[in-house]
């Protein structure tokens, strides 16, 4: 995370210059304003006028002023606003700091909003830019600026073109009555005026509308065979009637296909091979207690299948079923400032493949940035289980969870 670029004279001076397009003030941070804030965060995250300093967002402070309300600034009030990055609403996520500083003899929360790398930003699927100081929604001609900034900024593996693929091999009537509700807003996506080119480059499924070749996102999303580009886009599931490899394989079963289809098919395989024992004798009523909470494995495997490289590897996930464990095993080692001491830690995230932890989102694949780990711990507790155990290197990350119930083939 960046430093704040501005000093307090800085921010004095931004907060009572009401005609920056640098600048939103807030008098609170509930009911509407919560909406319009993370409209103006996302404005100053698309960057359109390009001046690739921070926006500033004054939470306690008159609009038509630019003075301190006196709000008082809690801990707890800053956490929400905090949230704004994690809470799926905005996406990608969008690079910010909250803090909180005296500015005219008051205290004030301040939201420093660093350009996007990887635009358009988008706000419950709506774009929002800056004309002048106040908030706008982008028109298409504005959308093919933001993308042709992204394909100059964007260095992430999952948004590079593949060159011998094209649109033919992406499944468009997916997207169209699958993707593209969830993604854009019903009154923008109302528009008649955007070809499928162009909505396609604005969901950063093919690299422009001039170029409408698909990235690597595209093709493991929308992609009808994603593995004739990449060769290790599938889960590979086993499930094997003892302890250790060299006992017998009852279950052996790729799971492929766009994004969807694979995750599916991977949870189909543990709802099939999960049991359930019945305990109606140590209390009144009948306890139920299921070898593994689905929703803990449905957790890992998406992580898994999200954090993975797809660069320079054919290697899958795989998805080892034993009569006492389950093991994930995940190509590519922890990214960014994810390490192998602070892995898992709360709150801690970062994504090697951003536009696919994008898409995931937009489908409903991942409900909250960072909080698939919490999720599976919190089941597995739930359910009386130690929580997962990692191993990890460069390479894979290993995940080993103990069964509650050792099953039987």
């Amino acid at each position: 995370m960046p430093n704040d670029s501005y000093t307090e004279s800085e921010l004095e001076a931004m907060m009572v210059d009401l005609e920056s397009d640098l600048v939103e003030r807030k008098e609170s941070f509930k009911r509407d304003n919560r909406t319009r804030i993370r409209e103006a965060v996302c404005a100053f995250a698309n960057d359109l006028p390009d001046h690739d300093r921070p926006g500033l967002v004054f939470v306690g402070v008159d609009d038509k002023k630019g003075r301190p309300t006196g709000l008082v600034i809690t801990d707890e009030l800053l956490r929400q606003v905090s949230d704004m990055k994690t809470d799926g609403n905005i996406l990608p996520p969008p690079t910010m700091t909250v803090a909180k500083h005296v500015l005219g003899g008051e205290d004030v929360a301040v939201v420093h909003v660093w350009p996007s790398d990887a635009p358009p930003v988008r706000f419950r699927g709506r774009t929002w830019i800056r004309v002048g100081p106040r908030r706008a929604v982008a028109s298409a001609q504005d959308e093919r600026i933001l993308n042709e900034k992204r394909r100059h900024r964007d260095r992430h593996f999952d948004s590079l073109p593949v060159p011998t693929a094209t649109v033919e091999d992406l499944d468009l009537r997916r997207f169209a009555e699958e993707y593209l509700p969830r993604a854009v807003d019903s009154e923008t996506l109302g528009q008649n005026d955007r070809t499928v080119e162009q909505r396609l480059a604005a969901t950063k499924m093919v690299v422009s509308a001039d170029e409408p070749t698909p990235t690597i996102c595209g093709l493991l999303v929308l992609g009808k065979r994603p593995r004739d580009f990449l060769p290790g886009a599938y889960v590979q599931f086993l499930r094997i009637a003892g302890r250790d490899l060299a006992d017998p394989i009852v279950d052996n079963t790729v799971c492929d296909g766009p994004m969807v289809s694979l995750i599916n098919r991977a949870e189909d395989k543990i709802r099939a091979h999960n049991r359930e024992a019945i305990d109606l004798t140590s209390g009144p009523r009948e306890v139920r207690r299921s070898t593994y909470p689905l929703v803990a494995l449905e957790q890992l495997i998406r992580n898994s299948v999200l954090h993975r490289t797809y660069e320079g590897t054919n290697s899958p996930v795989r998805v080892y079923w034993f009569d006492d464990r389950v093991e994930i095993i995940s190509p590519g080692g922890p990214y960014g400032v994810v390490t192998p001491e602070h892995f898992g830690s709360p709150g801690l995230a970062d994504y090697r493949n951003l536009n696919l932890a994008e898409a995931m989102r937009i489908l409903g694949l991942v409900q909250r940035f960072g909080s698939g780990l919490a999720i599976a711990r919190r089941a597995l507790e739930e359910n009386g289980q130690a929580g997962p155990e990692f191993e990890m290197d460069a390479r894979w990350v290993h995940c080993t969870v103990a069964a509650a119930i050792e099953s039987q083939s």
